[in-house]
């Protein structure tokens, strides 16, 4: 089997970082490795399965003689992926940039695989909120098309990079010393701008991203329209709420979905247990469901609290958790890859 050329766009980051790791543990292969990312970071040494690369400058001739380039995301996908594909590479990026873009294909492997044969050059790597919402839905939608979902996520705050999780870490600091909680250093959620931030530690914040016109946020609009696109059904009805908790890593959601025939709690926990990516944990007699504690690092998504609605034999509940730089970022475009180099279509 013939292996890639491969580029990590952002090497150094969080997401970059989620790259490499998996890369090792997967035994990803590859005939040679670049690291790229911002004149800020070139220079530095990371190693991969034992070999030491030196972070280079990522410039649109670094893609020269690249197969597969793994953007981690960021504003520089938008100049630096077509220049990538210029060069021969095929792009699987992490950024927002592309995602809504109708000639480049949005998948989460599991769901729509036959998405990536469609691919121009790009290819795009969802929400994470969205990545781990469609896991629990498909096995739903393939027993009966689903209506409507309503959504409410509870996100970590790694979800807003490592900036998210210091600023957690030294609020909590802080109150540890006897600082009254209005008085916390807040410089970073809900969103980045120049309106107000919030504590996050002890708190909730019902807001990710910044709002729209409509009075939803720019990541439940994410949810709306990217979920449509990967179902190819841009009649399915979403009601998403984004919810930032004070939780280091990994993403849970509530989901109450209607389908357009019923659907037994028995079936729908059957074809979970049967779906790739997916973990069944589910035994509320004995206080057993997923949990981001113990979903962090984790590939699969735990999905739980199966129950029907209590008034409508059409909406089915249930309770997703999965980390979202793993499932959510790097491990979901690395099965992309993992696709490509399969097929041998680069």
């Amino acid at each position: 089997m013939r292996k890639p050329n491969v580029a990590i766009l952002g090497a150094t980051g969080a997401v970059g970082q989620e790259f490499i790791t998996l890369i090792e543990e997967r035994q990803f292969p590859f005939e040679s490795l670049k690291l790229l990312a911002s004149a800020r970071s070139a220079g530095k040494e990371l190693t991969v399965a034992g070999k030491t690369y030196i972070v280079e400058e990522a410039t649109p001739e670094s893609f020269e003689g690249v197969d597969i380039a793994l953007f981690a995301g960021g504003s520089i996908s938008k100049t630096l992926a077509p220049e990538a594909v210029k060069r021969g590479a095929i792009v699987i990026d992490n950024s927002s940039a592309f995602r809504m873009d109708t000639n480049v294909p949005l998948v989460v492997p599991e769901v729509n695989p036959q998405d990536i044969d469609t691919h121009k050059g790009i290819i795009a790597n969802p929400n994470c909120s969205t990545i781990i919402m469609a896991l629990g839905l498909k096995p739903l939608y393939d027993l009966s098309r689903i209506k409507r979902v309503v959504v409410s996520t509870y996100q970590a705050v790694s979800g807003a990079g490592k900036e998210g999780i210091d600023e957690l870490t030294n609020q909590v600091v802080q109150v540890s010393k006897g600082a009254n909680t209005d008085e916390l250093e807040a410089n970073i959620l809900p969103c980045a701008s120049d309106k107000k931030h919030y504590p996050i530690a002890f708190n909730v914040i019902p807001q990710i991203d910044v709002f729209l016109d409509n009075d939803y946020t720019k990541e439940e609009m994410k949810m709306v329209n990217e979920t449509q696109k990967i179902f190819h059904d841009e009649a399915i009805e979403i009601v998403p709420t984004t919810i930032r908790i004070p939780v280091y890593r990994s993403h849970s959601e509530s989901v109450l979905v209607e389908t357009e025939e019923p659907v037994s709690v028995a079936d729908f926990r059957a074809a979970c247990e049967a779906f790739p990516g997916l973990i069944v944990k589910d035994n509320p007699k004995a206080q057993e469901y997923p949990m981001p504690l113990y979903t962090s690092n984790q590939n699969d998504c735990e999905i739980g609290r199966i129950r029907k609605d209590l008034y409508n034999d059409k909406g089915m509940n249930f309770w997703i958790v999965g980390d979202q730089i793993r499932k959510g970022a790097a491990l979901n475009a690395l099965q992309i890859a993992e696709y490509i180099i399969e097929k041998q279509s680069f």
